[in-house]
């Protein structure tokens, strides 16, 4: 099985390692002083206390790395339309590309039944370029729990999780994600496959939703959120929105707000992902955690007056930091 993976930072780089010990043929899209230290040191991945070095074949270009049976997508959301259109050197006929991205997918009303069938979203896919250059039919949905650091070029540390949820847009069990499952099973991966992966593409959205952008907006760690009583009451108000979305669109919550709120305040004195990228000034993801939604809620005739009030904040706080353009700025 040839696997390549199309941004081996924090995530990808920890998925390349599990893959290749568990027998894949694995390659990496990298670029900068991150894929010079792969190429002279190999990638290094530390994990409960130990080192883990992999040499592999890594490039910038993806097409000098050839067809692969998969690509793992583990870029930031905002970055995979500009790379879809060279991201097909690496395709033959039955490649599939797997999303291993936060917040609402691309192929999201891919495989649906029903009027909103075929349905693109502008906040994440642009001018329709991944669904065009990629193709929903080659697409399985990948919900990523673990978190990881690049700690410096070439070297990836784990801190913690090992689960990341697979399922075809159909909600079938095909062939190739039973092959890819028990090839992550293969390298120490949790990857169940679930027949209702927008289900749990929901349950992390209704997070990142609401924690990401509040942390961004008052610097303040989900802890901290979680136990102010005004920056609870925003998130639950935003999750309640996003819900609403949801179930008009079929999803199925297994958990209600506040024991979904209690499990992110359980995490401590974390960062969100959207936080540490406006303090490192590095571009914010913005549009595929809270823009979708806010376009999801338009599709389906839903308000989201908290949702919208907050993203406002939160795109013109990342504007104002050089961390974020917003879709269709000049």
């Amino acid at each position: 099985m040839k696997v390549c993976i199309y941004g081996a930072g924090a995530i990808g780089g920890y998925m390349a390692v599990a893959l290749a010990e568990g027998g894949a043929e694995v390659s990496l899209v990298a670029r900068g002083p991150h894929l010079a230290a792969i190429r002279k040191n190999g990638l290094c991945l530390q994990i409960g206390g130990e080192t883990k070095r992999i040499a592999v074949a890594a490039e910038e270009d993806p097409a000098a790395l050839g067809p692969q049976d998969y690509v793992i997508v583990a870029l930031k959301a905002h970055s995979v339309p500009q790379v879809a259109r060279r991201m097909t050197a690496l395709f033959h006929d039955k490649t599939a590309v797997v999303t291993a991205v936060n917040g609402v997918p691309w192929w999201y009303f891919h495989g649906l039944d029903g009027p909103l069938a075929g349905t693109r979203l502008d906040s994440v896919d642009p001018g329709g370029a991944q669904w065009d250059a990629i193709g929903p039919d080659r697409a399985i949905g990948c919900v990523v729990y673990p978190a990881c650091e690049v700690v410096e070029p070439g070297v990836v540390q784990h801190i913690e999780g090992d689960r990341f949820t697979l399922g075809e847009p159909s909600g079938e069990k095909t062939d190739r994600i039973a092959a890819l499952a028990e090839a992550m099973r293969a390298g120490g991966l949790k990857a169940p496959v679930k027949p209702r992966i927008r289900d749990e593409i929901w349950v992390k959205l209704w997070g990142n939703l609401s924690f990401n952008p509040i942390s961004a907006l008052t610097g303040a760690t989900l802890e901290q959120i979680c136990a102010d009583p005004g920056t609870r009451a925003v998130a639950k108000a935003m999750m309640l929105e996003g819900q609403a979305i949801g179930e008009k669109l079929g999803v199925r919550f297994a958990i209600d707000v506040e024991k979904r709120i209690d499990g992110a305040a359980a995490v401590g004195a974390h960062k969100t992902s959207m936080l540490q990228d406006l303090e490192r000034g590095r571009a914010m993801e913005i549009d595929a955690l809270v823009t979708a939604v806010q376009e999801l809620g338009r599709i389906t005739d839903t308000p989201t007056p908290t949702v919208d009030a907050v993203l406002a904040l939160t795109q013109l706080r990342g504007a104002l930091a050089g961390c974020y353009e917003k879709p269709g700025a000049a």
